[in-house]
């Protein structure tokens, strides 16, 4: 039988997956399609939640059932970081628009000099790969225990005693 970490592995292999042919697709992250990796993000951690609780001998606890899902969603996590971190440092070219985008934003609302402005958009830059990580690193792991926690207590046996007469 495969491992909640194994299956963790290739949800995130197929995440990934989904996630560069989205962007190539479409040019762009922006789009409704990236809900499909979500998707799939849940799909792999309720699969491995499951898997465990239909092994035989598996004590279906809720300490049980959330360390299976933690082995998954870590790993995951860890791949789409640096699944993340790989994929902007080979399009340099995202910060640049992001850079545009942010100035255009800031000269709309007027409330800038242009020193300021400057100032804004290269701090902006300064801090785009570790913010982009961090709200990587933040997102899939509070997805990825919401999901789990969710799914050990749907999936646990239940601990009420039963009075046999």
């Amino acid at each position: 039988m495969m491992t909640s970490t194994y299956k963790g592995l290739i949800t995130g292999i197929c995440m990934i997956a989904i996630s560069a042919g989205i962007y190539y697709y479409k040019g762009s992250f922006q789009n409704n399609l990236q809900y499909i990796t979500y998707a799939v993000y849940i799909a792999g951690i309720t699969w491995s939640l499951v898997d465990f609780s239909r092994k035989a001998g598996s004590v279906r606890t809720f300490k049980n059932l959330f360390t299976e899902g933690f082995k998954c969603f870590i790993v995951i996590t860890l791949l789409m970081v640096a699944f993340t971190w790989v994929f902007l440092k080979m399009n340099p070219s995202m910060k640049e628009e992001m850079a545009v985008q942010y100035r255009a934003e800031l000269s709309v609302q007027g409330n800038y000099t242009p020193a300021e402005t400057d100032n804004k958009v290269n701090m902006a830059k300064e801090f785009f790969l570790t913010g982009l990580i961090a709200a990587a690193i933040f997102g899939y792991l509070l997805i990825g225990s919401i999901i789990t926690v969710i799914g050990s207590l749907f999936l646990k046996k239940d601990q009420t005693a039963k009075i046999k007469l």
